[in-house]
């Protein structure tokens, strides 16, 4: 029987989940279809019951449900129950509905894909304390990072998830801007990697050395003014659009049990986002 999956959302028509997926389908000759599906904040009880009821295999769950949908849901996996976020369902043999959170692990997954895996013991700054931000650390430390600072605009907010942890350290905004040059990592995960509105940067990156790793975790832009400024002071710079495949790739593994092409996937994506 014809397996379905899909993406809940609002808004949802900018997502470029539906066409990844479909392809991966296409690619491994899988008999399924994702498709797009808008659903208000008032209405996601009964969208959820809904997807159940038609029999879809999972889903994706995008802003602004990803903490909403979790009393709906029957489990939730380690990573999941930390964040307290949820970007991935799962329905279980047993008719059961798991929750997963892919986007800290895509985000680690990413990074070692373009930087390598030999970075573990060197210095990361993560710049934001939101939900990405939180996701990001749980997934790093998990994965075996074990130097990591958060800088926020509100240091009481980064104070928090380095407590959860029970790791690192928490400065602001200005103190990562000061101390730049000890930081081998960054990674911007703050609303200014958007380049809509009144952007501004965190802080200044004149004192990122040419040694340095930064990543952000838009993807589209590909180029973000932040990826910019670190391209211009010569570090070596990863985009969002790894996050955005891996953190997919491994829902559709937690779905069907095999990991998609994510290289071919991550260069379409390119191709169509204007990267060289």
């Amino acid at each position: 029987m014809k397996k379905w999956f899909a993406v809940i959302g609002d808004p949802i028509e900018h997502s470029k989940s539906p066409a990844m997926h479909n392809a991966w389908f296409e690619e491994m000759d899988i008999d399924a279809t994702y498709i797009p599906i808008h659903v208000a904040s008032h209405q996601l009880e009964s969208a959820v019951a809904g997807l159940k009821t038609l029999g879809a295999s999972g889903w994706n769950v995008t802003i602004p449900h990803k903490t909403a949908i979790i009393p709906y849901l029957d489990e939730l996996d380690e990573l999941a129950q930390k964040m307290g976020a949820v970007n991935t369902v799962v329905r279980t043999q047993e008719g059961k509905l798991k929750g997963y959170n892919t986007d800290g692990i895509g985000f680690v997954r990413s990074l070692e894909d373009a930087v390598g895996t030999t970075h573990k013991n060197k210095s990361v700054l993560l710049v934001g304390a939101g939900g990405a931000a939180r996701g990001i650390a749980f997934a790093m430390q998990q994965q075996g990072y074990r130097d990591l600072t958060m800088a926020n605009r509100t240091v009481a907010n980064a104070q928090a998830i380095v407590d959860e942890m029970g790791m690192g350290r928490a400065i602001s905004l200005q103190e990562a801007e000061e101390t730049l040059a000890d930081f081998s990592i960054i990674v911007q995960m703050t609303s200014a990697g958007l380049a809509t509105g009144n952007f501004s940067m965190p802080f200044s990156l004149d004192r990122l050395t040419t040694e340095a790793i930064v990543a952000d975790i838009v993807y589209n832009p590909l180029m973000t003014p932040f990826l910019q400024a670190a391209e211009e002071q010569g570090a070596t710079i990863v985009t969002g659009l790894g996050m955005f495949v891996h953190q997919g790739a491994i829902a559709f593994e937690h779905w069907l049990g095999s990991y998609p092409n994510t290289n071919s996937m991550i260069a379409q994506l390119k191709a169509q986002l204007g990267g060289n």
